[in-house]
């Protein structure tokens, strides 16, 4: 008779295990210092560092023009860009300028949707990352009911 549990089914079993505990920290890894910035372009510096940092056309933020609630403000970031690395969302006057950021596997169709919370009137920043350099897009959200404490 052959025994059930074998030393190798064993092992594999606790390397899956493993490989699952180590799993959200690659899920959640996030910039800390980009996070941690208390100004936009102390963030933008921390996620792109000397890359070059252009306005373009192919980079369209939607957002509305007056957020009734800014705890709650819908954005989408869509690009006609090659090659996109990631997507930042950053709100020059939140304490935290960097509200988020999604980085795209390789392939991935640059169009995101999320909803960001702002503490008062002010220009959010779309930034694309791309290998040759990032490409940004902004505008102007007045917020009626401040999200961030407010």
């Amino acid at each position: 008779m052959k025994p059930i549990c074998t030393r190798r089914k064993i092992l594999q079993g606790l390397l899956a295990l493993a490989g699952m505990a180590l799993m959200p920290l690659q899920l959640f890894a996030r910039n800390g210092a980009a996070f941690n910035a208390t100004g936009a372009d102390e963030a933008m510096r921390a996620l792109f560092g000397d890359k070059s940092v252009t306005a373009s056309e192919k980079v369209r933020l939607k957002a509305p023009d007056i957020a009734e609630n800014g705890a709650v403000v819908p954005v989408t970031v869509t690009a006609d860009i090659e090659g996109v690395q990631s997507i930042s969302l950053v709100v020059v006057e939140n304490p935290n300028p960097l509200s988020a950021r999604f980085n795209l596997a390789p392939g991935g169709v640059p169009d995101i949707s999320t909803r960001i919370k702002m503490g008062k009137s002010s220009e959010v920043i779309a930034a694309v990352e791309t290998q040759s350099g990032v490409y940004t897009a902004s505008t102007d959200i007045k917020v009626t009911i401040g999200g961030c404490g407010g």
